[in-house]
């Protein structure tokens, strides 16, 4: 696994922890790169990702909620949420990660951690992102 992977992945489970436990999740990555709770400390990329994924919440949201097609950000797996709003992060405000990229790699961790339907799902809604991007930025 690369290490821009692993980051996602612990960027993910750092927004997963915050959402179920009510914490900020800027806080909490800030938390966790000062003081490690693993023997591998958290890779930069992670509290970017955090970092953007925070400073853009609202938007991110709104562009989930208009472009889910029937899927409120509440009837979304917790999983997939988190999923979603990395994705967005890094197609729109990130010009760092490819939007190819950005999308493999979350359906990826979608079939590894959530429901069958999910990379399906997380695919389609980041595709659209993507193709709406010029009108977003």
């Amino acid at each position: 696994m690369g290490a821009r992977t692993k980051a996602r992945k612990r960027a993910l489970d750092i927004l997963f922890e915050a959402e179920q436990r009510g914490l900020n999740a800027a806080e909490l990555v800030r938390e966790r790169l000062a003081n490690p709770v693993t023997s591998d400390p958290l890779n930069p990329y992670t509290g970017e990702i955090v970092e953007g994924v925070v400073a853009h919440w609202l938007e991110i949201d709104d562009l989930l909620s208009t472009y889910s097609m029937g899927w409120t950000l509440e009837r979304m797996p917790d999983v997939d949420r988190s999923l979603l709003r990395i994705g967005v992060w890094e197609i729109v405000w990130n010009d760092d990660v490819p939007d190819e990229v950005a999308m493999s790699e979350a359906v990826a961790l979608a079939t590894e951690l959530s429901t069958d339907e999910s990379p399906r799902f997380i695919n389609g809604l980041l595709g659209r992102i993507s193709d709406i991007k010029p009108t977003l930025v």
